[in-house]
């Protein structure tokens, strides 16, 4: 299990969700995001258009066929295994993933270094920081 930290500094959590769903959508695994502002929508169709990143709310009738789902909570109808918590706020359900994504800013910094902390105790679990810099994430040491 992974657990990657992506401290939000110039970028946007719309932006740096769609970097990242577009990655995973590169590496063939489907995402669910949850806890995704009214702007994600927008922002997983605008972001990249050269990219088709499909994607639909949970609450939908197709959504165990989205690639990319929508949900207020780590419910992954879609079959997900990977997840990624856009609002800063870190669920334990988010370790029965292969691999988790917590956007932080300012505002949830304290909560995401509480969770950092924390989950250096678990065994088996990778944890990795990243940080923007000239518009690239670059892993922290």
């Amino acid at each position: 299990m992974r657990v990657d930290f992506y401290l939000l500094e110039s970028a946007s959590a719309e932006q740096a969700t769609a970097q990242l769903a577009r990655a995973t959508l590169g590496a063939g695994e489907r995402l669910l995001v949850v806890g995704a502002g009214e702007h994600m929508d927008r922002a997983l169709w605008e972001e990249f258009p050269q990219d088709f990143l499909a994607h639909g709310p949970a609450d939908s009738p197709h959504a165990g066929r989205q690639p990319i789902l929508l949900a207020p909570d780590c419910a992954a109808a879609n079959g997900a295994r990977y997840v990624l918590l856009a609002d800063g706020e870190w669920r334990d359900e988010a370790l029965s993933f292969a691999r988790a994504f917590l956007l932080f800013d300012d505002t949830t910094r304290a909560g995401a270094r509480d969770t950092w902390r924390r989950l250096g105790n678990e065994a088996g679990l990778e944890r990795n920081f990243w940080r923007q810099q000239s518009g690239r994430w670059i892993k922290q040491a």
